[in-house]
């Protein structure tokens, strides 16, 4: 059995996300409308579960995102350094967004078992459902994108976009 072009597409798509540069100087995409994306009104998570609403401070968007991406992706807990690395921000900004995501009970730290200084990062069973159900969402948005494309098509952008995010630098 082949595999969907569709998830392909979402996964290459999630893997240039994580791969973004970080911005100089260390500053980010704040600023009073940082929740409003241009054109497409307010961030899609405002209105939704209570770990999204505003009032509990913000959380970091796109940020807390490619964490939880990068927690679901990878083959063990993190260091908070392995996440600043993965999610293209310094230490301090990584070490508020896993506080955030303690205290949204999304993930949860434990003793690191080489170094006793330190902890390491792993989703908890509800940022797991929670990363499911936006990878969902991803896919389902790809296949709609999608249905005016033949299936050669789907399968050859799923090939070469694959391919492109592959070869896009890492820094």
């Amino acid at each position: 059995m082949t595999a969907d072009p569709a998830d392909e597409i979402a996964a290459a798509l999630a893997k240039l996300r994580g791969r973004r540069p970080r911005p100089p100087f260390g500053g980010g995409h704040g600023g009073p409308h940082a929740h409003e994306h241009r054109g497409h009104g307010p961030h899609p998570f405002h209105g939704g579960p209570p770990w999204a609403d505003p009032g509990q401070g913000r959380f970091g968007g796109v940020a807390r995102l490619r964490m939880l991406d990068a927690l679901v992706s990878a083959s063990g807990p993190l260091s908070v350094s392995e996440i600043a690395d993965a999610v293209g921000v310094d230490q301090p900004r990584a070490s508020r967004l896993v506080q955030q995501g303690v205290q949204m009970r999304l993930i949860e730290r434990e003793p690191d078992p080489d170094d006793a200084r330190r902890t390491r990062v792993r989703l908890t069973a509800e940022g797991e459902r929670l990363v499911s159900s936006l990878r969902g969402r991803r896919r389902d948005a790809v296949r709609s994108a999608l249905e005016s494309f033949t299936d050669a098509e789907r399968a050859d952008f799923a090939r070469l976009l694959a391919k492109f995010a592959d070869a896009w630098p890492q820094d």
